[in-house]
Formats: structure tokens, C-alpha cells, sequence
């Protein structure tokens, strides 16, 4: 039987920065993941601090950046590819009133190092953004295709991972650890996204799964270098392609792309850029959310060596590390969550 310190189960967002904590603290691990949750491979990847819909600031959001910013450094070293994009994010204006609702914000002490409180003038011809822009600083995208693909064939190389559908019945609770099939160890980390609600362990904290679906362009005249938001987002990527993005689907669990989604992304693409482009691709995913907008983190109520960590919603790469230490101190050093992630305050 193999022993190791964690068991994981699921390979996105969330398992990546358990394990890169794990790692960071010499800890064994068992990677059980089937690839069947693809939020974060539709993820557009988007870090930024700032939530454009209400100009109001992110949860933890300087503590969020600090840590993100040399996660992914030391996975671009690590994997050996290029996976954070720096990119300022304009905010496109849609009238005079929104333009003064920003100038309050940029005002905001939370806000102030993140907004610009300058009006930047649209000079792209191919762009309709009559009222301008506002710059948010401290943005960019992390590449999570590819972050995902390499982070999968490394785990590989050191033997840590196995592509499997996870039995739940296979799973044995000892005093002193836990046994999964061949595999033996201290704690279970549940890092399954929409998978969750197969979870028999978990199963009954309130996620909510809302399918996303993400259009790539190819757009040669846009020339864009930077993020645009509007009513969605469009995101510069290689070769002139773009991602546009993203739907909301409440009632749909499936991973199928839709024509629907395709054509609502479209209309609203059509009145914020006019030059040519061409689709080149869609895909769809179950973005695991909460109703508060917090993750779910933290220990089983009779097992404490199982644990959650989950619910990261569209801001994974940004929050991902951060509560992924949160959870490693309170398994490893008995540290207390912060109150607002903690399941408990689901339990009560």
C-alpha cells in the first residue's frame, strides 16, 4: 500500500494550489482526478482586484494579489511555460453617470491603488466606446489551459497522479488516517468543484453551479492589448485571437456548448467592437459558486481529517492560493479559517 501525508481529489484551480502548498512543505501527496469538472479550463483566467459591475473591492483582494503573483511565478518556473499575461483592464463607459461612479470609487481608500482615476480616451477605431474607459491596475490572465495540461503531465512524472473517477464507497475512515483502495493517508482534501454534489461526505453544503460558456475570435484588426469589459469581457490571447465571454446558465449541468450562448455573446459583442472576425472555438464548464461569494473550506464535522476546499467561483486564480494555505495551517497547525470561508458557518 503507497503512504503519503494528503490524498487529492480533482485537478483544477483548487488542487493546484493544495498541492503547490503541499509541496512548498515537503508533504507527500495522491492526485485522483477524472477531468470531469472543466471550470477551470473555461476559466478566462482573469485576475483583478476590483468587481467592475458595482466598483467595490475584492474580498482580501491585497492579500489575494501578493500571493498570486508569486504562485504563478514559481509554476512558470516549474513547468517551464509562460503563464501569467499582464494586462491592464479597461472598463468601458456607457455613460457620463458612470464615469462620475468611478471617480467616486478611484476616491475610495480600498480602491484607490487599483482604479485610475482618469478617463482614458478610446483610440481604437474598431472599438465603440464613446464615453472611454477606466484603467484597473494590478490585472492580468493566467493562461489555466495550459497551467492545467503541464501541472497534469508533472504530477505524472513524479507519480502523484492517477486519472480515475473517485469511488466514494472505496473510501475507509481510521483514528489515524484514511484508506483509498492502494492508498493510505493522513487527510483527504475534496477539491472537485461541481463535483461536489456527488460527494456523500459534503454534499449537503448549499454549492450552486452555474454553466459558463466562452467563445474564442479571431480578430487580426482589433489590436487590442488590453482587457475589455462591458457586458462581457474580451480577453487578448496569441495570434490574434480573442476570448469572449461569459455566459450564466443556472438550469443547464452540462458540459455542452449551446447555440443559444453563442448567439448571446455574439449580440453583445457586436456593440462593443466592428471590425471583422471569424469563431475559432467554444467551450462550456460548471463554475462551482456560493451564494455569499465566499469558498467553502474546512473539516468534516465528524472527521476531521477530511476536509473541503471548494467554491471558488469565477475568481479562482486570484483566490485559489490564498485559501488554499488558509486550509494547509488549519489541517497542519491547527490555525482557525477565517470566519466568512469557514463551512461551520453553513453548519450551524
Amino acid at each position: 500500500m503507497k503512504e503519503v501525508d494528503y490524498i487529492i481529489v480533482g485537478c483544477g484551480l483548487a488542487g493546484i494550489s493544495f498541492c503547490e502548498e503541499l509541496r512548498a512543505h515537503d508533504k507527500s501527496f495522491m492526485v485522483f482526478d477524472d477531468q470531469s469538472q472543466q471550470s477551470s479550463i473555461v476559466a478566462a483566467g482573469l485576475y483583478n482586484p476590483v468587481i467592475l459591475k458595482r466598483f467595490t473591492g475584492v474580498w482580501k483582494a491585497k492579500e489575494q494579489l501578493e500571493m498570486a503573483g508569486h504562485f504563478y511565478e514559481d509554476l512558470e518556473n516549474l513547468l517551464g511555460v509562460k503563464l501569467d499575461y499582464e494586462l491592464p483592464v479597461y472598463r468601458r463607459f456607457a455613460s457620463v453617470e458612470e464615469q462620475n461612479d468611478w471617480f467616486n470609487a478611484s476616491d475610495k481608500p480600498a480602491l484607490k491603488n487599483y482604479l485610475s482615476p482618469k478617463v482614458i480616451k478610446n483610440e481604437n477605431a474598431a472599438i465603440d466606446a464613446l464615453y472611454g474607459f477606466g484603467e484597473v491596475h494590478n490585472t492580468g490572465r493566467i493562461d489555466t489551459s495550459t497551467l492545467l495540461k503541464h501541472y497534469k503531465l508533472f504530477l505524472k512524472t513524479i507519480s502523484s497522479y492517477s486519472h480515475e473517477t473517485f469511488d466514494y464507497s472505496s473510501v475507509s475512515m481510521q483514528e489515524n488516517h484514511i484508506s483509498y483502495k492502494n492508498v493510505k493517508a493522513k487527510f483527504i482534501v475534496f477539491a472537485e468543484g461541481f463535483g461536489m454534489v456527488k460527494n456523500p461526505f459534503f454534499g449537503d453544503l448549499p454549492l450552486n453551479v452555474a454553466k459558463g460558456e466562452v467563445l474564442t475570435i479571431k480578430a487580426p484588426d482589433l489590436k487590442m492589448k488590453f482587457i475589455l469589459k462591458s457586458s462581457i469581457f474580451v480577453v487578448p490571447e496569441l495570434d490574434d485571437c480573442y476570448s469572449v465571454g461569459a455566459t450564466y446558465n443556472w438550469e443547464d449541468k452540462t458540459h455542452n456548448i449551446t447555440e443559444e450562448a453563442k448567439n448571446e455573446l455574439l449580440d453583445k459583442l457586436k456593440s462593443l467592437i466592428s471590425c471583422e472576425y471569424e469563431v475559432v472555438n467554444q467551450v462550456a464548464g460548471i463554475r462551482p459558486t456560493v451564494k455569499d461569494r465566499r469558498p467553502l473550506i474546512g473539516t468534516h464535522s465528524e472527521y476531521k481529517n477530511m476536509a473541503i476546499l471548494n467554491g471558488l467561483g469565477t475568481r479562482g486564480v486570484m483566490i485559489g492560493p490564498y485559501v488554499a494555505k488558509q486550509l494547509f495551517l488549519h489541517l497542519e497547525k491547527g490555525w482557525p479559517l477565517d470566519d466568512e470561508i469557514d463551512i461551520k458557518r453553513f453548519q450551524s
